[in-house]
């Protein structure tokens, strides 16, 4: 057995190759786009399409940045008409940002544009592989935390108990 199969490294190296080609897939389909947005951009446009409307500082929790960072990327996209900021129907002292049709139409468009690219490469394996890279993947997803379930299980809360201000 090698080195690098015995330390691991080269399962390390694997999924930095498939992290570089999924990066590219994801740089291609912001090139593509007619609206020209930041990786952070994206970020917060995503979460805020998954998990709805939210406030400033539980977006900056979810980003792990300073409010003021947080403050600054959302201020861009509702300028850009991506975000709309809205008075909290709960309490009307609080705004959360909400996707616009535009930001939606947006999200939309660059998801399906990668998972058509995504499907491209899917194609070129054979079923039983492309089964057993599908698992692999919702397992790292899992383990690496950053994933729709676990980010609604431990950042957000229900309306009712929301302590971000």
């Amino acid at each position: 057995m090698s080195s690098r199969a015995a330390d691991g490294r080269g399962d390390i190296d694997a999924v930095m190759e498939v992290s570089r080609a999924l990066v590219a897939i994801v740089a291609r389909s912001f090139a593509e786009s007619r609206v020209q947005i930041s990786l952070q951009q994206w970020r917060v446009l995503v979460v805020i399409g998954d998990f709805g409307p939210m406030t400033v500082g539980g977006l900056a929790r979810w980003m792990d940045v300073h409010s003021s960072t947080a403050t600054r990327v959302s201020d861009s996209l509702v300028r850009s008409k991506l975000l709309d900021r809205r008075a909290d129907p709960e309490d009307r002292r609080r705004t959360t940002l909400t996707l616009t049709r535009k930001g939606r139409s947006l999200v939309e468009s660059l998801l399906d544009s990668r998972r058509q690219a995504i499907a491209a490469i899917l194609e070129e394996l054979p079923p039983s592989r492309r089964a057993q890279l599908g698992r692999a993947m919702r397992d790292f997803a899992d383990v690496a935390g950053d994933h729709p379930e676990h980010f609604v299980s431990t950042h957000v809360q229900p309306a009712s108990r929301r302590v971000d201000a």
